[in-house]
């Protein structure tokens, strides 16, 4: 347990006093104002909690509770000062957001039992972020595997539209997982679309309206799934509104419009549809010019903005070719990428060419060649 404490104060034997006493019980430093406090929350920290005295000249208990808050937000912040007027009280609540509020003189153990509460809340507070990351990153790599094994031609779309992400994002932003995260996702609600149904829209065949009116819902399948993941909410509404256009048409059919959708699904659209026009052929900047026609489609904002980032970010297409060789499927390890498609003798495609080979899809490509075989060898990188 991380029982590390600050206390601050204007008064140098105050800080001594509460060194002395309570060292046996807590790691303590000491910070004789605000100012020296949040210099040794950034060199020593993190806290577990922050002691503070209410009355400092310069920068007093609350405004100095309330930097500290934005430095190290989880620090649980404690307040101690000899003026109880209520006002006091409430501003030390909600602006220096105080675990708990103590009054001078405060004898020694009770300071004890608050510091050491404290320090229990703090535990508590980074267990439940530990949690969540956890749940987070297991939960996100458990629908990547199975979106590369179920529908491998989304994953590797995904892993396109990733790359495409990262050049329009260009510098690492506080929000920039979130846009890439919705990239590789942006196709995870076609897992819950029977594999009979994909494959026809995919070979250009007449679709009947229930399958056509369940393959404009992709995107809101997708955002269900993701929105039950903690943390995940605003992918999850990037992800429903992927194809929503700038004038509020498109799916889904709700009155949002404008900058009222989601930012990260206004630039999901601008690159979704500038993967696809480049893929029946076009080059880039054609089909950023046959996008600039698309009247109300796009974001103006963002159509403008990928003008200037794709002409000179997005990487080149080595011409360099890629070394391979050929393994079997029980020769195949975890890690290893394929450079070719792989496909059933009934020429099935289960996986496409860049895909890493996982534990998941590892058992997938076994089971398949026990039941139905594989076109082997298959080939991967070297």
């Amino acid at each position: 347990m991380n029982r590390k404490v600050l206390c601050v104060d204007d008064d140098m034997h105050v800080l001594n006093a509460l060194q002395r006493n309570l060292r046996k019980q807590f790691t303590i430093d000491t910070a004789l104002g605000g100012e020296q406090a949040l210099a040794l929350i950034e060199q020593q920290g993190p806290y577990a909690v922050i002691v503070a005295d209410m009355r400092m000249p310069g920068m007093d208990g609350v405004q100095f509770l309330s930097k500290a808050q934005e430095k190290a937000p989880d620090t649980v912040r404690i307040m101690l000062t000899g003026n109880a007027d209520q006002q006091t009280a409430i501003e030390a609540v909600n602006q220096g957001h105080v675990y708990q509020f103590l009054t001078k003189p405060c004898p020694l153990e009770m300071l004890a039992v608050a510091l050491g509460g404290g320090a229990k809340q703090y535990e508590w507070v980074m267990a439940e972020h530990e949690l969540l990351e956890h749940t987070l990153s297991g939960s996100v790599k458990v629908l990547t595997e199975i979106l590369s094994v179920m529908e491998p031609q989304s994953f590797g779309r995904g892993q396109q539209l990733r790359e495409y992400m990262r050049a329009y994002i260009q510098s690492p932003t506080e929000h920039a997982w979130q846009l890439e995260l919705a990239a590789v996702l942006t196709s995870i609600g076609y897992v819950t679309i029977p594999g009979t149904v994909t494959a026809k829209a995919r070979a250009g065949q007449s679709l009947t309206d229930t399958e056509t009116e369940m393959l404009a819902r992709v995107p809101e399948f997708g955002s269900k799934l993701l929105a039950n993941i903690p943390r995940l909410e605003t992918v999850a509404q990037m992800v429903l509104y992927q194809n929503k256009h700038f004038d509020g048409s498109g799916f889904p059919s709700d009155a949002c419009a404008g900058d009222a959708i989601p930012v990260g699904a206004r630039i999901l659209k601008v690159l979704n549809d500038l993967l696809d026009l480049e893929a029946r052929g076009m080059t880039r900047m054609h089909a950023l010019q046959e996008m600039q026609q698309r009247c109300g489609w796009y974001d103006p904002r963002v159509l403008d903005a990928a003008f200037v980032r794709f002409d000179a970010s997005l990487p080149k297409a080595s011409s360099a070719p890629r070394t391979a060789y050929a393994v079997s499927v029980n020769d195949l390890h975890p890690g290893q990428i394929f450079s070719s498609n792989v496909y059933t003798v009934d020429n099935v495609l289960i996986v496409k060419a860049g895909a890493k080979v996982s534990l998941l899809l590892l058992e997938r490509l076994r089971n398949f060649a026990r039941l139905q075989g594989l076109r082997e060898p298959l080939e991967v990188e070297a």
